[in-house]
């Protein structure tokens, strides 16, 4: 598969560029994450390829999928950091505030905790956010879409569904509900309010520049929150002198 093998090449040619010693990427029990887990494996091999599992008030079958990806995959660097204590330490002295609010929080503090290791070992962190995800603004600005690099970035969600079948993930993986795990229930599609099959039909005709045949509140829905999730995706504004 021309895909795997182009992706392989990059991380590789990243970190060869940034004369960096390896990568260290989020483990989640989920497709991408597993997907990216796979692809730094089979660029770096088992000693420059860092798995970090940082659960924080997370399911215990999001532990028990990620813990299979380590076994599948044969990584053998590998930390788990429970969040949960310092996240609540954190709610205890800020204001009050909603779901959407504290899961944001939840994605910093795991970013933290990337960059902590990251900065120790003098690795890169790799981020696990897909197209679909970053052109919907489906991400925690500073939390899960801080990153050094983005292997999956110009993947849809399908596609990356077909990767990690030639990567060989586990079908379990792979069927696994979409969710970024930061409150009981929570779904990606639930969040987007669209299937990933929907939207991603919409996002590749809009690439392509061809006819939609969704229907039209779905494909403006689609629009709208790309136009707004913009800021998201550039870098800090800066007042120019």
């Amino acid at each position: 598969m021309k895909t795997k093998q182009k992706i392989i090449n990059w991380i590789r040619q990243q970190v060869k560029q940034t004369k960096t010693k390896g990568v260290v990427f989020g483990l989640s029990g989920g497709l991408d994450s597993a997907v990216t887990a796979a692809l730094c494996f089979s660029a770096l091999g088992k000693k420059k390829a860092f798995a970090l599992i940082l659960p924080c008030e997370t399911k215990k079958q999001d532990l028990i999928d990620a813990r299979l990806v380590v076994k599948k995959l044969g990584i053998i660097k590998i930390k788990s950091v429970d969040l949960g204590p310092v996240y609540k330490s954190c709610l205890k002295i800020l204001p009050k505030a909603n779901q959407v609010v504290r899961g944001n929080l939840k994605a910093r503090l795991r970013m933290l905790t990337l960059y902590y290791f990251a900065n120790q070992l003098n690795y890169l962190v790799c981020g696990t956010s897909n197209k679909s995800e970053m052109l919907m603004g489906y991400f925690t600005k500073y939390g899960d879409g801080a990153e050094d690099i983005a292997p999956l970035g110009d993947l849809l969600k399908s596609q990356v569904k077909e990767l990690a079948k030639a990567l060989n993930i586990p079908g379990k993986i792979i069927n696994k509900t979409p969710t970024a795990g930061l409150w009981p229930a929570q779904t990606d599609e639930g969040e987007l309010g669209i299937s990933y099959r929907k939207l991603d039909d919409i996002l590749l005709r809009l690439s392509r520049k061809q006819r939609q045949i969704q229907p039209v509140r779905l494909v403006n829905k689609v629009k709208s929150r790309i136009k707004a999730s913009e800021h998201k995706r550039q870098p800090p504004k800066i007042c120019r002198i």
